[in-house]
């Protein structure tokens, strides 16, 4: 076996929970931070938002979930199960894309069956990690459980698990500061009442996108989805009545017009930017070693480990293709992904990508794992 080693693991979502169990299972002392008093990450959802709802007052209470309460998933639960933890039909119902609630509950059972709950310091928020001075292969992590104080600890190892689905990033639109309506991103969306009568561009045609624009079409006037795009034609998305699909946004103006590239335009109160996240460590100091550049953290090897801090700093959950899942199965001797789970996966995101459905329907999609 090898050495035993006191690891420090910063955040209890999915990646955090999953690297923990195997640290400990090598015979490691394990510590798991987590700001808030829940694991689960981005799946423990908070019905609160942020007091800037674009998310981009530095000032702000920053929410960490970015779940809508009617989000379910966008992988099959077997695509979400681990290899010796199958994330199993509740009930015995055959719905493949659970909602929020139910991958909630899938971790809070894997981490008490394993024993990782007792790991984890709740409400201790990560402020600071940096090298031992004259010790550069052993960290100082520095935490807070209130405003008032901190505390430190020393560890021979830190491995990152915070998540990348946080810190908003919005559109960059010409004549946005002179446009007179609201402005939110999807991070702060939970429901769909706030919309209620009004007219929305959202900026998006991802998988949230089209979910969010689908949900809002249930309460508000209009909403027109804006596309990357800089030829798609104006058209009815899914024969809906309120719901239009549109290029690119153009440009908008003090009048409330938004203009897209195609020519048409609306008269919009508000837009909600689904636009993604940016990669996020506030709390890393590794003097411009490790840094993120448009949203590419580097330099890593494989995604994981920087080499000039490797093996004592490292990072979980950064990657998502399904290549490097199998790229990695088979360097620890598992098998890959299995074709007919590839197979739902690609067929389900090929539909999305030009609109066919959203996360909404993807739960009457089942035909595609037979």
């Amino acid at each position: 076996m090898a050495e035993s080693r006191k690891v420090a693991v910063i955040g209890a979502g999915v990646a955090g929970l999953v690297t923990a169990r195997e640290l400990q299972r090598s015979g490691h002392k394990v510590t798991v931070f987590e700001k808030s008093a829940q694991l689960g990450g981005t799946w423990a959802y908070n019905p609160k938002t942020e007091t800037d709802p674009l998310g981009l007052d530095p000032n702000r209470e920053i929410i960490h979930s970015s779940l809508y309460k009617s989000l379910r998933t966008n992988l099959p639960r077997q695509l979400m199960s681990f290899n010796d933890y199958p994330f199993n039909d509740e009930n015995g119902k055959l719905i493949h894309f659970p909602g929020h609630e139910e991958v909630l509950k899938f971790l809070t059972e894997f981490a008490k069956d394993f024993g990782i709950t007792e790991l984890i310091r709740f409400n201790a928020e990560v402020v600071r990690v940096r090298r031992v001075e004259y010790e550069e292969d052993r960290w100082v992590v520095e935490w807070k459980s209130d405003e008032l104080s901190s505390e430190e600890e020393v560890f021979d190892s830190v491995v990152i698990c915070n998540g990348h689905y946080t810190i908003p990033k919005v559109a960059n639109i010409p004549g946005i500061n002179n446009w007179p309506g609201k402005q939110m991103h999807s991070h702060n969306y939970r429901v769909p009442g706030p919309f209620k009568d009004q007219i929305v561009v959202v900026i998006g045609d991802g998988p949230s996108g089209l979910d969010i624009s689908r949900d809002i079409a249930t309460v508000a006037k209009q909403v027109h989805l804006s596309t990357r795009s800089s030829d798609t034609e104006v058209s009815k998305l899914d024969n809906s009545a309120n719901l239009w699909k549109h290029s690119k946004i153009d440009h908008v103006n003090e009048s409330g017009e938004v203009i897209f590239l195609d020519g048409s335009s609306v008269h919009a109160d508000i837009i909600l930017h689904c636009t993604g996240y940016k990669y996020d460590f506030p709390f890393l100091e590794t003097n411009g070693i490790v840094c993120v550049d448009d949203n590419r953290v580097g330099p890593l090897y494989k995604h994981v480990f920087p080499p000039k801090l490797s093996p004592c700093l490292s990072f979980v959950g950064i990657p998502y293709q399904i290549e490097y899942m199998d790229w990695l199965a088979a360097q620890v001797g598992m098998p890959p992904v299995g074709a007919s789970l590839k197979e739902m996966y690609w067929s389900l995101y090929k539909f999305i990508e030009v609109g066919f459905i959203g996360y909404r329907d993807l739960w009457d999609f089942e035909n595609l794992s037979q």
